[in-house]
């Protein structure tokens, strides 16, 4: 009850504030929750040691990890603002390149599944997606109090996303593909302890393999699809090229491959901009 009391809190100031003051009272609460989170903090840290080459020092690595946490409070200022988002706001503030990719997965008819990361702004890229003229459903975490879920479903349908809930997600995920639409996933953290053992940055580590699964099995393009904050807070959302299954091999060994392929394009973006990859767990050093 207490995080929900805080969303809406957060909900009304930063529609009530201008963005700017919204953008440094975020960062404000982000520099108290990376002082109190003690065990996130660390584990921020341990990630970037992994993802940073070389090194840093600690002193470095505890500015970064600062930095991600205020990052990350800058995207939860750009959620609550979704009943500002339009077409105006996406010319304005959205760089959109490689829409041609697209375009070219949807022609053959089997719809794409756009994998994206906790990286930039994912929320923001698939209400982007949607307002640019590709309606778009993905599929959501369902947040186990039901006040914080309607209140982050009520969001994204406002960003005119489609939420699709986990827990009947398989059926869904068909019809939007079979329609020749677009399915997001986040393809970065698996959540089911069944995933695929990838290699990201040189060590093993669990990647969901919905992605590349349901795109082996319809044919569906797979397109790794990332939205980065450029230094002036504007965006720059990227399609990649398509990806296609080996028909050749057989599924197990064809999402591998799928997935394996996705996984090195999202590491060279969180290699790029660490500090706006936003995973609060330990990613790899979970004994240490």
């Amino acid at each position: 009850m207490v995080l929900y009391i805080l969303y809406r809190l957060g909900y009304f100031l930063v529609n009530l504030l201008p963005l700017e003051a919204s953008y440094r009272f975020a960062s404000f609460l982000a520099d108290l929750c990376y002082i109190i989170k003690h065990s996130d903090r660390r584990s921020v840290i341990r990630n970037l040691k992994t993802i940073v080459r070389p090194v840093p020092d600690e002193r470095t690595l505890r500015r970064m990890a600062r930095e991600l946490y205020r990052n990350f409070a800058k995207y939860l200022v750009d959620f609550f603002r979704f009943s500002r988002i339009d077409e105006e706001y996406v010319k304005k503030f959205v760089k959109v390149e490689g829409r041609h990719n697209i375009d070219s997965a949807l022609a053959k008819g089997k719809g794409a599944v756009l994998v994206s990361a906790h990286i930039g702004n994912w929320e923001l890229g698939g209400s982007v997606i949607s307002l640019i003229g590709y309606p778009m459903s993905a599929v959501v975490l369902t947040h186990r109090n039901k006040k914080i879920d309607e209140f982050f479903k009520k969001q994204r349908l406002v960003g005119k996303l489609t939420p699709i809930q986990i827990g009947a997600s398989l059926k869904e995920c068909y019809k939007v593909l079979r329609s020749n639409r677009l399915l997001g996933l986040l393809g970065d953290r698996d959540f089911t302890k069944n995933g695929l053992m990838l290699d990201f940055f040189g060590k093993k580590t669990l990647f969901p393999k919905g992605p590349s699964a349901l795109s082996y099995r319809l044919g569906a393009a797979l397109i790794p699809t990332l939205i980065v904050r450029e230094p002036d807070d504007t965006f720059r959302l990227t399609f990649e090229e398509p990806i296609y299954a080996d028909s050749a091999k057989s599924e197990g060994p064809g999402a591998l491959e799928l997935a394996s392929k996705c996984a090195a394009i999202i590491e060279g973006y969180v290699r790029r901009y660490p500090t706006q990859w936003y995973i609060f767990k330990d990613m790899w050093n979970k004994d240490e």
